[in-house]
């Protein structure tokens, strides 16, 4: 999944029409609804004592409280869940991505752990009371036994009752939708073409992005980057959700947020961990 270089730089300014603010306030909804995690403004004060200092339980809750942001980009979600008050990890396998976010972070004083890994192979330094994952960040994953081991991965670092949230879009987005289509927009100081390439027998979605970007006068740079997804049905995300030992809460469909159907594009799932003892 070597993607997102050149493009993180200007990645904001290209998709500033995603319903971030959305997404941030359903998120909030369900935790609040579903999970464990608390905001530490609901909570306990934001100056923590070291943590030797810390009671069990104190140490405990901080892990339930704490959201990771898996494929967090730029980092605009997960700043924004920190400004709600959560105490959040984000996670990205593009260090350019990252250097965006850090930038973003650092400029706005907020308190946000940044992580360079591949989800594949996520590994974190205590559980967690949940974690998310949108803008069909999930369908970079290729193969369905690599998915597997993502959902077992969140699972193994989920805190007892812990909540996943995420979002995916499906075969019949690609299939019907953008499979084979081209997108084209001209913006001030910097434009892109986005070709998209469906192979029905692979499965497998491949998007050449071609961006032109305004650096001095009348002058461009042009930079290519090539893309590649694969869309999962909801049942077959479903099944590989509870192979990996999670309790699925609910599904619906993303863009109208009502029942999933044959047409849904984008689809939005909350899972629950459920085999775990509560610590306290």
């Amino acid at each position: 999944m070597d993607v997102y270089g050149d493009f993180a730089y200007v990645y904001d300014e290209l998709m500033d029409e995603t319903p971030y603010g959305k997404w941030c306030s359903e998120i909030v909804d369900l935790i609040g609804r579903y999970g464990v995690s608390r905001p530490v403004s609901a909570g306990s004060s934001s100056q923590q004592p070291p943590e030797e200092a810390l009671s069990l339980e104190e140490r405990l809750r901080s892990e339930r409280d704490l959201v990771v942001d898996l494929g967090c980009g730029t980092g605009t979600l997960t700043q924004m869940l920190s400004e709600k008050g959560f105490d959040m990890i984000g996670v990205d396998s593009s260090e350019d991505m990252l250097d965006v976010a850090i930038s973003k972070r650092d400029r706005s004083g907020a308190k946000i752990l940044y992580l360079l890994q591949d989800m594949r192979d996520l590994e974190l330094y205590s559980t967690v009371g949940t974690v998310i994952s949108v803008c069909d960040s999930l369908n970079y994953i290729l193969e369905e036994e690599e998915l597997l081991e993502v959902f077992r991965l969140v699972e193994n670092y989920l805190y007892p009752g812990g909540l996943f949230l995420f979002d995916f879009n499906t075969v019949y987005k690609y299939e019907h939708v953008i499979g084979d289509a081209t997108i084209a927009e001209n913006r001030e100081d910097c434009s892109f073409i986005w070709e998209n390439y469906y192979d029905a027998e692979q499965g497998l979605n491949e998007y050449d992005l071609t961006v032109f970007v305004q650096e001095e006068g009348d002058r461009f740079r042009r930079f290519t980057e090539t893309h590649v997804q694969r869309g999962f049905t909801v049942d077959k995300v479903l099944s590989l959700l509870e192979r990996a030992g999670l309790e699925i809460v609910l599904v619906r469909d993303s863009d109208t947020d009502g029942d999933v159907t044959e047409v849904t594009q984008r689809a939005f799932v909350a899972a629950r961990e459920h085999r775990k003892e509560a610590y306290v």
